[in-house]
């Protein structure tokens, strides 16, 4: 076999590329209107996604796309521009308008290829009337500190939206409108997937207020009052303006996951899919996977070693530190210290766009001597997780995983080998 360390980079960078839409973008497209193509989206994975609808449409088409800085691509014909990715800010407010003057005026002869993956959510940043860009920004922040799963973020980002929760759809109406989802959520559920700009929405101003409540997320008076009064509902299931729902996979985790699941075959390692969609703390998921690890090691169940525990999903972070981090390095911090240097246990964890957190490093790899090699540098494993620093952790030790920016985006991968 492989050095373990080398293999889970193979494996992580094998579930990337199953996501790249050059390789099953083209299979999903249409076939071409009478009318006009007009090209939008939002997402991680906009720009790669463009150029794939270049290189495979057979006639004219126009368009534009927001992407993450530095996840841009060349293409000629679809504008991508550029914006802030977790928190909002004017290129992404600017970006979601021109979307919605590209589709307006249309006609039920034309086409709308709407180009949607994760982080979308940010992107398309058009506030909803009555609330301001500088609104929308102390809410993300909010929400990402908070430990709401996606799912209710989104709930939140959707009710204060001038183009997401089905808004976009109803604006290209009466032309059709199929989308094109490279989905980055738990489940797959395209409402979730960059806040479903073409998709109805049956969540309420109501729920997105209790989501507040629950997680005690303080937000600026205007968004409170237009929650309260309902100004901000989304489109619902049944709008007449959202036309027959032509909704497309693209990419998902499970298809990352079972990429990695073929390498590790062909190595001579039987994997196993744990799921493709476990949320939760990252830290307490890191315990569980722990617990499961050592099950093998020490008593060969529920399986077997030697074996490759892989899982996706999209976990959360409760900031209480001031350290450099993200939601599957404090996933490994977890693991590390639970295994406490357990032998013959290595994992990789990383997030498929590149980016884990706020920076531009993907995820790290934990070894069996990673507590020991720590501790030679005055670091712990536990007063790392405390301060929520699991980039500086592994950046001391030399075991970050970087890969710049990936151009899509499946969300979290992790695997265990167990030899």
């Amino acid at each position: 076999m492989t050095e373990p360390g080398d293999l889970l980079r193979r494996l992580f960078a094998a579930a990337v590329a199953a996501a790249d839409p050059a390789v099953s973008l083209a299979k999903a497209l249409p076939e071409p209107p009478r009318g006009r193509t007009i090209v939008v989206g939002a997402g991680k994975a906009a720009a790669s996604m463009a150029r794939a609808v270049e290189a495979a449409w057979p006639g004219d088409l126009s368009g534009l796309v927001v992407t993450r800085y530095g996840h841009g691509a060349p293409t000629t014909r679809i504008e991508v521009v550029e914006a802030s990715h977790p928190v909002p800010d004017a290129a992404g407010e600017a970006a979601s308008k021109a979307i919605l003057d590209l589709v307006a005026g249309l006609t039920p002869d034309d086409l709308v290829l709407c180009l949607i993956s994760g982080g979308g959510s940010a992107l398309l940043s058009l506030p909803a009337p009555g609330l301001t860009l500088s609104d929308k920004q102390a809410v993300n922040r909010a929400l990402l500190e908070s430990g709401a799963a996606i799912g209710e973020m989104n709930c939140v980002r959707r009710h204060l939206s001038g183009i997401k929760g089905g808004q976009l759809a109803a604006a290209c109406h009466p032309a059709r409108v199929v989308t094109l989802l490279i989905s980055d959520t738990p489940g797959d559920d395209p409402l979730d997937i960059a806040s479903g700009p073409t998709v109805a929405d049956p969540t309420t101003c109501a729920d997105a207020l209790a989501i507040l409540d629950r997680y005690r997320i303080e937000v600026p008076e205007a968004v409170r009052l237009h929650l309260a009064a309902g100004r901000g509902e989304s489109v619902k299931p049944g709008d007449p303006r959202l036309g027959p729902t032509d909704l497309r996979m693209v990419a998902t985790p499970l298809m990352a996951l079972q990429a990695a699941a073929s390498l590790a075959r062909r190595e001579g390692i039987t994997p196993y899919i744990l799921g493709d969609a476990i949320e939760g703390e990252a830290r307490e998921v890191g315990k569980v996977m722990a617990g499961i690890a050592r099950s093998v090691a020490v008593h060969g169940l529920p399986v077997p070693k030697p074996c490759l525990l892989l899982s996706g999903g999209e976990t959360t972070v409760t900031v209480r530190g001031e350290g450099r981090g993200g939601r599957n390095v404090e996933f490994l911090l977890a693991l590390g210290a639970a295994l406490d240097g357990h032998p013959g246990i290595h994992a990789v964890a990383g997030d498929t766009d590149g980016v884990d957190g706020l920076e531009e490093i993907a995820g790290a790899v934990l070894a069996p001597d990673t507590k020991a090699r720590a501790a030679a540098l005055g670091l712990s494993l536990t007063a790392s997780l405390d301060r929520n620093d699991g980039h500086g952790f592994f950046e001391a030790l030399g075991d970050g995983v970087i890969t710049g920016p990936t151009l899509t985006n499946v969300n979290d991968f992790r695997a265990i080998l167990i030899v």
